[in-house]
């Protein structure tokens, strides 16, 4: 079974590695194998001979002895071919061979056109190619007739708004839109009027002259176009989608216009010259005209970067300092891209491979270019669209518009993510690449790639959709600002919801959760051993479970503190003497800010009684010291006409749960009556309402003949009764007396 074994094996391998000269010298198979050499032209049935009369220690000899060489050759190969700097000097030298090839056909640019005009005459013939391009000219006039006739008798399905919707976005959008399709509603009529007459009017090869023609100068010039006519609106600024003046605006549709033609021209060109047997490496014209494109794209993003700038900042004003920078920076990544193509394409062109030359022909590294240049202009549309389209805001406060802006923020980098999947799966559509096959392990390397990008996408966007959730639900808060005596420092105000302080510990823990997640499936799909991250992971949870017990006991009362709703974000509390404002929760303390300024942290393991004054209602009792021959009735009466008309104010009823009202006679000192008045308010709106009531208490005193007790000495003079009696020399002296 081994030498059978042996015998296939040695064959296939014979016949990979090629025949070699042969000497055979017959042994035991006790004895050592001898030096065993193969003649050549066996046939398989010589070598299946061959093989029976050697040993399996000689068998396995040659074996072992061709597989270390072919290692050998193998690894050597490797090695050349994985050596950067080799990899980079052969690039060089090859893209110097294709510039200078460019330099050295530079005569032959005129000579070989000409020649390809010859052919294309001598196919046809010059009446032949006369009646051509005269034919061509017929059926495009008959095309243009039938599109202007059918805007004729469609006029009205594009009728302006009204002028009152001009400078509404919904009404300048649906009047763009309605305008775009009916252009290309007439494009398509120019199409199958044109097709239809031309496939009538000539023949199969003339078709093949016609079409590239129509389809590159004159169907894709006039589809951007209508894009650009849409997107700008270069004559009607009332309905412009983007944010640029007139001047950038006509500027950028006339270029863009002139940039289709050429690129179209282009790939007419190097269409027609490869009918008339004209290659590209004998002219090398593609080069210049290629070249051309991209300095044309550099002119228009230098000159018109200002009106770039604008469009892409667009007009939202919670644009972010990112959106500023990408906006300022647009029309330096337009030069930029544009560089960079133009050298991928000397680079794929300098490979001479048959392949890539058809991808180019067909304009991929245009579709690539395309595409890389519109994703900021997408990212600009994103940000339109949701600030037009996001509903309003519900709630109201600092967290609720922090909150909504927050909102705007997630939809915007969901909508980048979907954005910048579209331009991967086009390019690469352009390309002809088959993603899909890719990640499913057509190629390993890239296969693993992709997968990693796809994981990070979804955690991304998952995170993302949690946090729009989260942020919604506090877009819907009604937290108040401060009243001016909270922001003086009285302290008592009222607090937010019970979900506007557990929502953003719940989201910091739920991103912190995905991220570990999703970091960990994506390094896992390059290939890397995830276990040491999740031992080490496992082990730091355990020292952290065994080392820092205050920690755990921190985290857990903190858990059972929120599940009983002892606090909020914004009341005031009192914990164990320390008084303050819960400004911020984290997962392990809370911290307080004091009227005055400071701010406490306070852990909380460290917390025994907590003292909440901010919650649901707040009962404020007034003291009021009066004259003992005051009428407490009246007071009372005084203090119920001021409850009643307070009630009734709409500066102050929304604050009162309980109208201020009198509960008569609360004690006696040595100074008068002391009355006292009470109300229940909201929690934050008490000292606004005690002020106010000071005040009119004050005014209703006066009105009524009511003064405030005041402390007052009083002296008792012996004899004082008799002090009418008294003559007035006696009195003369009592003065002098009191003088001295």
């Amino acid at each position: 079974m081994f030498r059978l074994f042996s015998s296939v094996t040695l064959i296939g391998f014979l016949l990979l590695v090629g025949p070699l000269h042969a000497q055979v010298a017959a042994t035991s198979s006790s004895e050592a194998p001898a030096t065993v050499t193969i003649p050549e032209g066996l046939t398989p049935e010589q070598v299946d001979g061959l093989v029976a009369r050697m040993s399996d220690d000689q068998v396995r000899s040659i074996l072992l002895e061709r597989l270390d060489a072919v290692a050998e050759k193998n690894a050597a190969e490797a090695e050349e071919r994985e050596d950067p700097i080799t990899e980079i000097n052969e690039i060089w030298a090859e893209m110097v061979a294709s510039w200078t090839h460019v330099v050295v056909t530079i005569p032959n640019i005129f000579s070989a056109q000409a020649h390809a005009v010859d052919n294309f005459i001598g196919k046809f013939g010059g009446n032949g190619a006369l009646v051509l391009i005269g034919l061509i000219i017929s059926v495009l006039v008959v095309g243009f007739i039938a599109e202007k006739l059918f805007g004729l008798l469609t006029r009205k399905w594009h009728a302006k708004p009204d002028t009152a919707d001009e400078n509404d976005l919904r009404g300048a959008a649906r009047y763009l839109f309605i305008r775009f399709c009916h252009e290309i509603a007439g494009l398509v009529v120019f199409y199958v009027v044109i097709r239809a007459i031309g496939r009538g009017l000539l023949t199969p090869e003339q078709v093949t002259y016609a079409a590239p023609f129509v389809f590159y100068l004159i169907w894709i010039p006039r589809l951007g176009a209508a894009a650009s006519r849409f997107i700008l609106a270069p004559n009607k600024p009332e309905y412009r989608l983007v944010n640029t003046d007139d001047r950038w605006a006509k500027y950028l549709h006339r270029n863009l216009i002139g940039l289709l033609i050429l690129i179209g021209f282009t790939l007419f060109l190097l269409h027609f010259n490869r009918l008339n047997g004209i290659t590209g490496g004998e002219t090398r014209i593609g080069f210049w005209l290629n070249a051309a494109i991209h300095i044309y794209i550099g002119v228009i993003a230098w000159t018109a970067r200002e009106g770039l700038s604008q469009m892409m900042l667009g007009t939202d004003p919670d644009h972010t300092k990112f959106d500023e920078e990408v906006a300022h920076y647009y029309p330096y990544f337009a030069i930029g891209v544009s560089a960079v193509i133009w050298l991928l394409v000397e680079f794929l062109a300098a490979q001479r491979d048959p392949a890539i030359r058809a991808i180019l022909l067909q304009g991929a590294h245009f579709t690539t270019m395309f595409w890389l240049l519109i994703a900021p202009a997408l990212d600009t549309l994103i940000r339109g669209l949701v600030r037009h389209l996001q509903p309003p805001m519900l709630g109201e406060g600092p967290v609720a518009e922090q909150a909504y802006k927050s909102t705007k923020r997630s939809y915007i980098r969901i909508g980048r993510v979907l954005a910048g999947i579209l331009v991967i799966l086009m390019i690469a559509k352009a390309w002809n690449l088959d993603l899909q096959e890719i990640a499913g392990g057509g190629e390993e390397d890239g296969s693993r790639v992709i997968q990693f990008f796809i994981i990070i996408a979804i955690g991304y966007i998952l995170n993302e959709l949690v946090s729009l959730w989260i942020n919604r639900r506090l877009a819907k808060e009604m937290t108040a600002d401060q009243s001016p005596d909270e922001e003086a420092g009285e302290g008592g105000g009222a607090g937010g919801s019970r979900l506007a302080t557990v929502l953003p510990l719940l989201r910091v823990t739920a991103q912190v959760a995905i991220s570990v997640i999703f970091v960990l499936l994506a390094l896992g799909a390059l290939g890397l051993d995830i276990t040491p991250l999740l031992a080490g992971a496992g082990i730091l949870g355990l020292a952290i479970g065994f080392g820092a017990q205050k920690l755990v006991s921190d985290i857990v009362g903190g858990i059972f503190f929120l599940i009983d709703d002892a606090f909020r974000v914004g009341e005031y509390v009192d914990v164990g003497g320390t008084t303050g404002t819960v400004e911020k929760i984290s997962i392990r303390s809370m911290q307080l800010r004091h009227h005055r300024g400071p701010v406490h942290t306070i852990p909380y393991g460290e917390i025994q009684k907590l003292t909440n004054y901010s919650r649901d209602w707040v009962i404020m009792k007034l003291k009021f010291t009066v004259p003992f021959d005051t009428d407490p009735n009246k007071v009372k009466k005084i203090f119920k006409k001021i409850g009643a008309e307070m009630m009734e104010d709409e500066t102050h009823k929304d604050g009162f749960l309980q109208p201020f009202k009198s509960q008569g006679v609360f004690d006696f000192d040595d100074v008068g009556m002391i009355i006292r008045g009470k109300f229940m308010a909201k929690p934050g709106k008490q000292f606004t309402l005690r002020k106010e009531i000071f005040n009119r208490v004050k005014a209703a005193f006066k009105e009524n003949g009511i003064d405030f007790a005041r402390r007052e000495v009083r002296v008792a003079i012996p004899g004082l009764d008799e002090a009418e009696q008294l003559t007035g020399e006696r009195k003369a002296a009592v003065r002098a007396t009191q003088q001295a």
